[in-house]
């Protein structure tokens, strides 16, 4: 088979129980090791600790899977040891019989088939700026996907503006979680207001379970800025991304590697604080992801 999911996923996902799909991307090519086995164990003690089940996704062995134990994650947090693959990159990844880490495109893809309904990341991808924009293929399958993503707004290596905008096209709700204004990955805001914000784990998962029975087809991207302690500023941070941006344009980086390599560069340019601040939102995001899974599964079950 070339799609499978593990017992526990599917266990919880058939007794209704709360599920938060996860990427493998960031374990594979967002954190350097052995930062990214750190990420792994605080997402999921965030998850489980709410009463949730964490849903990592990956390409194995020829198959697409969703749920992995430990050690199995440890697999792909191996220096380049996998390959990044985007919703497009799935079926060459399963037949090459690749180790493929899924990127949010794939994830959310890979989730929504097995019955998951919320997932989280720590940035989505966007519109990068320039006279030929790159849209990432994240915005795209945002836009097919009914499910709640759970994200600290687009990363800060990309056009904010046209990112926002061209999830409006894509019919992508944007909802802000204690927040008026779009946060910024890194960055608690940006200067683009949200027209929706929800304040609490149950009233996001009240427009969940509305999205639901309605039949909507594209995602909602819960917006949860980063923690003030863990922020960087606003300016700091983007002057910090032109200088990797530099650097990245001097080493000829395009394509997929493009957002390995500029965060790994903004972290030096930072001196590591953006990738402390990066896992600090990522295991919020989990948790919060978790919460809101909770929440429409205690109002679906009636408990």
């Amino acid at each position: 088979m070339t799609f499978l999911v593990s017992d526990e996923v599917a266990m919880a996902v058939a007794a209704g129980r709360a599920v938060v799909g996860l990427e493998t991307s960031v374990i594979g090519q967002g954190l350097p090791y052995p930062r990214n086995l750190e990420c792994v164990e605080r997402m999921d003690t965030a998850i489980r600790g709410t009463g949730a089940i964490p849903g990592w996704t990956g390409v194995v062995d020829g198959a697409v899977r969703v749920g992995f134990d430990r050690p199995e994650l440890e697999r792909f947090a191996e220096p380049e040891a996998a390959v990044k693959v985007a919703r497009r990159d799935v079926p060459v990844a399963v037949a090459s019989g690749s180790l493929g880490a899924t990127t949010v495109s794939a994830t959310i893809w890979a989730a929504h088939r097995a019955g998951i309904g919320v997932a989280a990341t720590g940035g989505i991808g966007g519109v990068h700026p320039g006279p030929r924009p790159d849209v990432s293929a994240d915005l795209l399958e945002l836009g097919r996907t009914p499910i709640v993503l759970i994200a600290s707004g687009p990363k800060s290596i990309v056009d904010l503006a046209a990112t926002a905008e061209k999830l409006e096209e894509l019919g992508v709700a944007l909802v802000g979680y204690g927040v008026n204004r779009l946060p910024f990955f890194l960055a608690r805001e940006a200067p683009v207001a949200l027209e929706h914000r929800v304040d609490t784990p149950d009233a996001a998962a009240a427009i969940a379970r509305a999205h639901r029975s309605l039949g909507v087809e594209a995602a909602i991207v819960l917006c949860n800025p980063i923690a003030p302690e863990h922020a960087l500023d606003r300016d700091e941070l983007m002057a910090a991304t032109a200088r990797a941006k530099s650097r990245m344009d001097a080493a000829g980086v395009v394509g997929k590697a493009v957002t390995p390599f500029l965060l790994r560069a903004l972290a030096e340019e930072t001196g590591g604080r953006s990738l402390d601040a990066n896992l600090a939102l990522l295991e919020d995001n989990a948790r919060l992801a978790a919460e809101v899974a909770v929440a429409i599964s205690a109002a679906t079950s009636g408990r």
